[in-house]
């Protein structure tokens, strides 16, 4: 929609499912049939952002929580005497989703990176933005800091791995040897070596000094999503396109243990080395929970709503948060498992309609712009603000919403005409320099249909 910080879900997961990361089917459309509740949220699970969950992780010494969403937001979180979540800072200042985060090891710092490319230090008590980081041209999905917190590396759909001086706040190379996207990225123990995954199936090895290739260490076949490091060892876990969970031992340079797979694309690894404990997550909606060493599987988790895009342990293992399609991140108690575990969505979720709804222009305001809009006053922290009363409003106006700059000194006021400009032209043209993405709707009737059903449904009430 028009105005502020946008994405499209139906556009990142197209274009998601070129690079391996996840694939189009994870987004079920569902009828226009009552939505399934779920029972209240427990006061664990970690409510308040305004769009899917992409990213988790978790300080084992603090026991505070990191998520980044889809609303172009990282938020903190920390956990009171009885376990209840609480939020202890917002980090808004992204102009697009937030794909990965990164705790520093001094606890003092962390890093958020987001689907333009760009990497944030951040102060976590302060909240302000200690320094930004560019280079890629394109999204980063790979985050990792060295041991010392010295090195950062991040691994983007650039084909490219970049590292990152933390201490002199300066670039520290470029590696370049992948055929296609690279989703993932990993040091060794001793942070000589720089360890990355991709979409060509392989992982590669760097000298983090010099970043020199030096060589391909395995080909897998089929795209590399995710890649972690276990404990202190130079053992590596990685999840495929084709389901494949593995242990790749860098000494040995081959695969010691084959995990049991995925029905679909595995999307998430979330490691607890203290615990000796791996936990894989699929685009099936399934969790296994896997003892370090013998790998015998422990304990599993089947969320029908899939798919598990981001994991964490925190309790010493005893939970495990993860984070997909939903708002929320969901606690899933590991140890001692409940009895009675309810599906942890409300489903079909606001985005997910079909053509049995009989408003044309509902089902593009479902498909186009929910995600990241609400017709309410309230914006409820989606990624763009709320449309209610858009039409007669100037853009970039809504009090309080971080606009980009160029929207901010635009003299464009949305009308059904200027909408329909904004659609048919893309924003890229009508509104250049905003932070919305390129989108265009080239079906007139379907533009009309849209303003027709924002007209109505935008008006105070």
């Amino acid at each position: 929609m028009p105005m502020g910080r946008q994405f499209v879900l139906t556009n990142l997961v197209r274009s998601a499912a070129l690079a391996g990361a996840i694939s189009a089917p994870l987004i079920v459309i569902a009828s226009a049939a009552e939505p399934t509740k779920r029972s209240p949220h427990p006061n664990r699970d970690l409510v308040g952002h305004g769009g899917p969950v992409r990213a988790i992780a978790a300080d084992a010494k603090t026991g505070r929580v990191l998520t980044g969403s889809f609303d172009y937001t990282m938020m903190l979180w920390r956990f009171a005497d009885d376990g209840a979540a609480k939020t202890v800072n917002r980090f808004d200042d992204h102009n697009t989703a937030v794909s990965a985060v990164a705790f520093h090891p001094d606890g003092k710092r962390a890093l958020s990176a987001s689907d333009d490319g760009l990497l944030n230090l951040w102060n976590l008590a302060s909240g302000k933005k200690l320094h930004l980081f560019k280079g890629h041209q394109a999204r980063i999905l790979g985050l990792a800091i060295d041991g010392s917190g010295h090195w950062a590396a991040t691994a983007s759909w650039d084909r490219t791995v970049r590292l990152w001086d933390l201490e002199t706040l300066k670039p520290a190379g470029v590696l370049k040897a992948h055929t296609g996207p690279v989703n993932a990225v990993a040091f060794s123990a001793d942070a000589s070596l720089v360890v990355s995954a991709g979409y060509d199936g392989t992982i590669r090895l760097w000298d983090r000094a010099s970043g020199k290739h030096l060589r391909a260490a395995y080909k897998h076949g089929w795209g590399i999503n995710v890649l972690t490091r276990l404990g202190p060892t130079d053992q590596f876990a990685f999840g495929a396109l084709d389901g494949t969970t593995a242990i790749f031992d860098l000494a040995k340079n081959k695969i010691i243990r084959k995990l049991g797979s995925h029905d679909k694309p595995v999307l998430s690894l979330a490691v607890l080395d203290r615990a000796g404990l791996l936990a894989t997550g699929g685009g099936d909606g399934q969790i296994h929970v896997y003892r370090q060493g013998d790998w015998v599987e422990l304990e599993s988790y089947s969320n029908p709503n899939g798919p598990v895009w981001a994991m964490a342990f925190v309790d010493g293992g005893a939970r495990l948060y993860f984070g997909g399609l939903d708002d929320q991140v969901t606690a899933w108690q590991v140890a001692p498992r409940q009895r009675f575990e309810p599906a942890p969505s409300t489903f079909p979720r606001r985005f997910q309609i079909d053509d049995s709804v009989a408003s044309l222009g509902k089902r593009q305001f479902a498909r186009k712009c929910s995600v990241c809009h609400t017709l309410t006053l309230d914006d409820a922290n989606r990624a763009g603000p709320t449309l209610y009363r858009i039409f007669g409003r100037r853009a970039g106006s809504v009090q309080g919403y971080p606009y980009s700059a160029a929207l901010k000194s635009s003299d464009v006021v949305w009308t059904p005409k200027t909408l329909g400009k904004l659609f048919e032209l893309g924003p890229h043209r009508y509104t250049p320099g905003s932070k919305m993405p390129l989108q265009r709707i080239t079906d007139a009737s379907k533009r009309q249909a849209l303003i027709r059903f924002l007209k109505s449904a935008t008006a105070e009430k």
